[in-house]
């Protein structure tokens, strides 16, 4: 089967992405989608290269393991060492997953291809068309999480419970508050709020938001339980994250991922 390659790159770029993509999803990565395509490029690159290095076998595993791995880290890091762990083995499931299925639907549909050595090389293009159904997905999802920001109500009441005590506050979803802890969404929590339910001046654990007049380091805390009071209908979410600010007046800041809590 001749293989162009320009066409190879296209082809494994674009495979590589799909995966890192939802590996980034599943593992909840905060990894930006610049670095997923670095990796992508790299992993490109390895597919190209690869064959031409001849091994197969435990060496040939060994070796694609390693490079898996590479492209995870150019894709993830630096997150932490458990978040590129988890993001690792999310990767390598994905790509298990997606072999097989490929594998299985070619031999349903009849479709020629070459397996051997740890790559498959198919008779139609596979990869480009799941890039364009994941950019396509990806634009839907942002046109319905808008639309769902805009129709969730713009204010609700939640209470917040942490340890033995628990606080009812009026609430509403930011969608410009994009902060993240460890791949979690993170609200805001006025202080005078806050003291009610924690010591907010023993709290050692801090995140970074980012406003208009700068960085700032905010400390933060995990509430045992949410329940967010829509009128109609009541979430309750467990392990949701505050953090704590003297800026915020009154009512407490949900992070928009909250609202698409079930």
């Amino acid at each position: 089967m001749e293989v162009y390659v320009e066409y190879a790159l296209a082809e494994n770029f674009c495979m590589d992405f799909c995966l890192l993509y939802a590996a980034k999803r599943a593992a909840k990565s905060r990894a930006s989608l610049g670095r997923a395509a670095a990796g992508s490029a790299l992993g490109a690159c390895f597919a190209v290269f690869f064959p031409l290095m001849g091994l197969s076998g435990a060496a040939a595993v060994a070796v694609k393991a390693a490079a898996g791995i590479a492209l995870c880290a150019a894709a993830c890091l630096p997150c932490g060492i458990r978040p590129f762990a988890k993001f690792c083995a999310a990767f390598f499931a994905l790509a298990f997953v997606l072999g097989g299925g490929l594998l299985a639907l070619f031999s349903l549909a009849d479709i020629s291809y070459a397996a051997g050595g740890g790559i498959i090389l198919s008779s139609v293009p596979v990869g480009i068309p799941l890039f364009g159904a994941l950019c396509l997905a990806v634009a839907v999802g942002k046109v319905a999480s808008s639309m769902l920001a805009r129709r969730a109500k713009s204010s609700v009441v939640c209470r917040i419970y942490a340890g033995q005590r628990s606080v009812k506050v009026a609430a509403f979803f930011d969608s410009g508050n994009r902060v993240y802890r460890r791949g979690r969404p993170v609200s805001v929590l006025p202080s005078s709020v806050a003291r009610k339910i924690t010591d907010a001046d023993g709290i050692k654990t801090y995140v970074s938001v980012h406003t208009v007049a700068g960085d700032r380091e905010l400390p933060v805390f995990t509430a045992d339980k949410v329940e967010i009071d829509y009128g109609e209908k009541v979430i309750t979410l467990k392990g949701a994250d505050f953090c704590i600010s003297d800026a915020a007046r009154g009512r407490a800041v949900l992070h928009p991922d909250l609202a698409e809590a079930d």
